[in-house]
């Protein structure tokens, strides 16, 4: 009974910014990476931001120095939070998380239901 439930996502114009939020909830044991992935129609997925159980983050050039990626472990909560927002970000945003759940014997990557990100130039 694991999921993601991402919210946030919204129209904005170019130069604004969005935060986006996703909680985990189940029987989860624990949780390794959760991050950020987004698609844009007739694109491949991208991934946007990772971060570990410990804070360590990394980012592509296209979103580095705007976005931030946060997590708060006590309430298996995950952020992006989005600055200086350009056309070229719009997309559908996905949350994922590797989750060892109460009724697994392995950790496995769950996934959001992805949320709208519209920037109008």
């Amino acid at each position: 009974q694991v999921q993601l439930v991402e919210s946030g996502g919204g129209l904005v114009q170019a130069g604004e910014s969005l935060r986006l939020s996703c909680a985990a909830s189940g029987s989860i044991v624990s949780i390794n990476v959760m991050g950020w992935y987004r698609q844009a129609p007739g694109k491949q997925r991208e991934l946007v931001a990772p971060i570990t159980s410990g804070g360590s983050t990394n980012y592509p050039d296209s979103v580095k120095g705007r976005f931030t990626i946060s997590r708060d472990n006590a309430k298996n909560m995950v952020y992006l939070q989005m600055n200086s927002l350009k056309p070229e970000d719009t997309a559908v945003y996905y949350c994922y998380a590797d989750i060892l759940s109460g009724s697994s014997r392995f950790s496995r990557r769950y996934w959001g239901q992805g949320t709208q990100v519209t920037v109008s130039s």
